[in-house]
């Protein structure tokens, strides 16, 4: 069976599979401790919020305005395209071509233009 699995290339993939077998028996066995072992008691501040051993000073259904969630995913999404750029710095180093240049400014303005609609919409004013 293993050899195979040498000559078709899977045998890497034996490994993979292996690992998630091993990651889906711990899961399976350590909620499986929890249920047996953990308490199942209900107290009467187990449905309190918790606020870092805090009281609560108001209920957990505040809401918030819209900016705070539209500031979190432009954050988001620009510290991911922050990371597409690490792979085009590798690239240069080993020489480049002119039209990889292009292709940077391009994305770097695209990422510009986005800042800037987000400016004029007035995500980053915090009211």
């Amino acid at each position: 069976m293993f050899s195979r699995m040498l000559e078709s290339g899977l045998y890497d993939f034996f490994f993979v599979f292996i690992f998630f077998i091993i990651s889906i028996a711990l899961s399976l066995i350590m909620v499986t401790f929890n249920a047996l072992i953990g308490p199942s008691f209900m107290g009467e501040k187990r449905t309190d919020t918790y606020e870092s051993g805090m009281a609560p000073i108001k209920t957990a259904w505040m809401q918030f305005g819209a900016s705070y969630y539209l500031f979190a995913l432009i954050f988001l999404a620009f510290d991911v395209d922050v990371l597409y750029l690490f792979p085009v710095l590798l690239i240069y180093q080993r020489g480049a071509g002119f039209s990889e240049l292009i292709e940077l400014i391009l994305f770097l303005f695209l990422i510009s233009l986005a800042v800037v609609y987000a400016w004029r919409k007035g995500v980053f004013i915090w009211r």
